[in-house]
């Protein structure tokens, strides 16, 4: 059986009892709880009321996080001449067409996100069983199918997260690094609960938002009052 460390006791009991907190206190025990040698990630997930295999209970968008994610985010972008000049100034880090198409067939993934002009649609379709599964494929949905490739490159860059209700109704995500400060990692929860919230499809019944829970990357995690989570 694995040891478990000092730190991840100590942890643990500290998380002990404490339930449905205010979005300041969970921040505040969660930052106090990260003990890892990097950066930890503060992660969100939002348990709801939908069967994402209907497709009117299907829960997907995009927010910009107030206060940034702090990750360095790798972009990649379908596009041809001018768009794809455009792309490289924007910043992009990987722009092509069909090289960049047998790139990731080949099995190499060197990106966070995936944008595309339309008219590169038919060729991007093609990567749909490999691209799918990982939430990288263009959708127009939440912005990544463009013709104005600059903005979507800086929305990525700058702190856009996307999200989509996985099959058990459950959204998950990262809304900063437990090296923010409190009130910023407040002010991005309080962002993405309220995108989700707005993101309310036509076909969910009953409680939408179940529950909000965050945690660190290699920490315990703690719900939150949905009351709280949902304050402007």
């Amino acid at each position: 059986m694995a040891k478990i460390s000092k730190k991840k006791v100590a942890a643990r009991a500290a998380f002990d009892g404490k339930a449905n907190l205010s979005v300041e206190d969970a921040v505040k025990l969660v930052k106090s709880a990260a003990s890892a040698k990097f950066d930890e990630t503060v992660e969100i997930a939002l348990n709801l009321g939908v069967d994402p295999r209907h497709a009117d209970q299907m829960v997907r968008g995009v927010v910009t996080l107030p206060a940034g994610t702090g990750k360095d985010v790798r972009v990649a972008v379908f596009a041809r001449g001018p768009k794809a000049d455009e792309a490289k100034a924007a910043g992009a880090d990987i722009v092509g067409a069909e090289d960049l198409m047998e790139t990731i067939q080949s099995g190499k993934i060197e990106f966070d996100r995936c944008i595309a002009t339309p008219d590169m649609m038919p060729l991007v379709g093609r990567l749909g069983k490999i691209l799918g599964p990982r939430n990288l494929m263009p959708n127009p949905k939440v912005g990544t199918v463009t013709m104005d490739v600059t903005a979507a490159v800086n929305a990525a860059k700058g702190g856009e997260v996307q999200f989509k209700a996985e099959k058990a109704g459950v959204v998950h995500a990262g809304i900063g690094k437990v090296s923010f400060d409190e009130d910023k990692l407040a002010q991005n929860l309080r962002a993405f609960v309220d995108a989700v919230t707005r993101a309310k499809p036509s076909g969910a019944k009953g409680t939408y938002m179940k529950k909000v829970s965050i945690s660190s990357t290699m920490g315990p995690g703690v719900s939150v009052d949905v009351v709280s989570a949902g304050q402007a």
